[in-house]
């Protein structure tokens, strides 16, 4: 079992940062990639951005690629998603997720959501 603790988001204004943090507990020795995804009114729930454990292996939808970035800080088992230039389409609700090995197949545990609001 992994649990993640999201903290982060708020209200800004179009072109201002913000960064999200998700801290993972229990057994985060079998995470092997975690995800950034966003859901917003009236939409699907659309993946944001992706890292696993490779130099390499850190992915974003178009839309972001350029503006987010993806840290960890592996001594506290968080991850951080920084939000640059933001704009009013990337208000939503952002969740962070993690693949473990040896459980479900995907992302099998989600952190709760913080909202993130984008005013022009």
């Amino acid at each position: 079992q992994v649990q993640l603790v999201m903290s982060g988001g708020g209200l800004v204004q179009a072109g201002a940062s913000l960064r999200l943090s998700c801290a993972a507990s229990g057994r985060t020795f079998t995470i092997y990639r975690i995800g950034w995804f966003r859901q917003a009114p009236g939409k699907e729930r659309e993946f944001v951005a992706s890292s696993g454990k490779g130099a390499d292996s850190t992915d974003y939808v178009d839309s972001v690629r350029g503006r987010f970035t993806i840290s960890k800080d592996n001594a506290k088992d968080t991850v951080y998603l920084q939000m640059n230039n933001l704009k009013p389409e990337d208000t939503a609700v952002y969740y962070c997720a993690v693949a473990t090995t040896g459980g479900s197949v995907g992302y099998a545990y989600w952190g709760q959501g913080t909202q993130v609001t984008v005013s022009s």
